[in-house]
Order: structure tokens, then sequence, then C-alpha cells
């Protein structure tokens, strides 16, 4: 009883990050823009990627991100160097430390994300439409420059928001681990949803569980335990999930295909 008291509110706050990081998970995996929450955690550049979508050319999105979780990484740490305690300052800022989480911050936190939340519940259908057919969108009417910048702006506040929490690495799996692992079993958004949802409250309570069982640093746990979990869940698709039978009308036209 007394561990789990000490765990409620890290707990809490895992159940927040997981609820909003995971929906915009899926967002940030469709959008093949896999590390833009590292650089948006490391310089809080609001919006700036919508600015590139278009100017794409022969460079792609990806580059520009890493070049910028690259510079700000290197800038964060040489402003640190003539710091005392940097070393701590450092991991703080890799794996944060969920455990000494507070309850105005976990009540700050869930505001802000619940308006977040609340914002992208209401459009949700042009933030999808864009992330998973841009060129349909823009078909639309749709003015993707606009609400590029209103998505990563949102994605901004909750990233710059979560890293003074859990630490880069940590909001970097509780955005993409749930995500992919909800993609080896499931097409469609919202059982994507449901599955990344799951899998990190179960991650969560494992991970704070296992750091205080065994005394290990609570944000580095949570993260080897999403590995752990999405290694497991990889094992089980290749080995026990059977691919869904072709719907009879595609089936059809497989045949027709072969005649």
């Amino acid at each position: 009883m007394l561990v789990l008291s000490f765990l409620i509110l890290p707990f809490i706050a895992s159940l927040i990050l997981t609820g909003i990081h995971a929906y915009l998970g899926v967002h940030v995996v469709e959008r093949g823009v896999i590390f833009v929450d590292l650089a948006l955690a490391q310089i809080a550049a609001l919006g700036i990627f919508a600015l590139v979508r278009a100017h794409r050319g022969r460079i792609p999105l990806e580059a520009f991100i890493g070049i910028t979780y690259a510079v700000a990484s290197a800038a964060a740490i040489l402003a640190m160097s003539k710091a005392t305690g940097e070393t701590e300052h450092l991991k703080d800022m890799l794996v944060g430390n969920i455990l000494a989480v507070s309850r105005p911050e976990v009540i700050k936190t869930a505001v802000l994300y619940g308006a977040i939340g609340l914002f992208h519940y209401v459009f949700r259908r042009k933030f999808l439409l864009i992330s998973t057919d841009p060129k349909m969108a823009e078909r639309s009417g749709i003015s993707i420059g606009l609400w590029d910048f209103l998505f990563y702006a949102s994605f901004g506040f909750v990233v710059t928001s979560s890293v003074a929490i859990a630490g880069v690495l940590l909001v970097f799996c509780y955005l993409i681990v749930p995500s992919v692992g909800a993609m080896l079993f499931a097409d469609r958004i919202g059982p994507r949803l449901a599955i990344g949802w799951t899998m990190g409250t179960l991650v969560s309570a494992l991970g704070c569980y296992c750091s205080v069982w065994f005394d290990l640093p609570t944000g580095a746990t949570i993260v080897c335990t999403f590995g752990g979990v999405l290694l497991v869940m990889f094992f089980v698709r290749q080995v026990f999930w059977r691919r869904a039978p072709i719907p009879l009308r595609e089936r059809e036209v497989v045949l027709h295909d072969r005649r």
C-alpha cells in the first residue's frame, strides 16, 4: 500500500501523457515525421515545420528535423557545460523524473492537454485527412498550411510541457511506441488508438512499479519497458497473428486478375 500511494501521482501523470501522446503519435507516424517531438522538445519551435511541408523538394522533412534536434541538443549541452551538476541536468533532460511530479503539475497538465484534446476532437476530420491523405485534403479545399501550423503549434505545447515532467526520451516513447505497436495489429484509426492507449497504460503501470521495486530511475525504466513490450508484441504478431482473410469482393477482383 505504501508503494501504491507513492506511485499514484506518477501513474496519473503517465495516463495523461498516454492519452494525448498516443493520439498525436498516430498523426506523427502517418506524416512520417518520427523525430519531430525530439526537435520540438529542445527548441519549442511552435509550428515551424508547417512552413517546410510545401518546400520539401529533394530534401526530406526528417532531415530538417534531425538537424534541428542535433543543433538544439548541442546548444543545450553547451549551455549546461559551465553549470554545477551538469550530469544531473542532462539526465533530467533525457529521462526526467516523473516520480517527483507534484499534484499542481498533474492538474495543470491535465487541464492543458484536455483543452488541446478537445480542439483536436472538434477538428479531427481535417487533421486526420491531412495526415493520411494530404492530396485529398488539398482537393477538398482545406488550407493545409494553416492546419499544419495549428497541428504543430498544439503539438509543440504538448511536447514541451511533457518534457518538463518526463524528459525527451520518455516523451518520444509515449508518442511513437504505442502507435507503432498498434500498427502491428490494426489499420484503422479507432483500433490503433485503443491498442495504443492500452499499451501505454500497462507499460506506465509496470514501469513505475519496477522502478520503485528495483530502485531504478523511473524514466529510463519506463523507456526500457516500452522497448521490451514492443518486442513481445512484434513476436506475437510474427508467430501467432494471422493475416485477416481477404473480403469477398476483393477476392473476386484478385481471381479475375489472375484469369
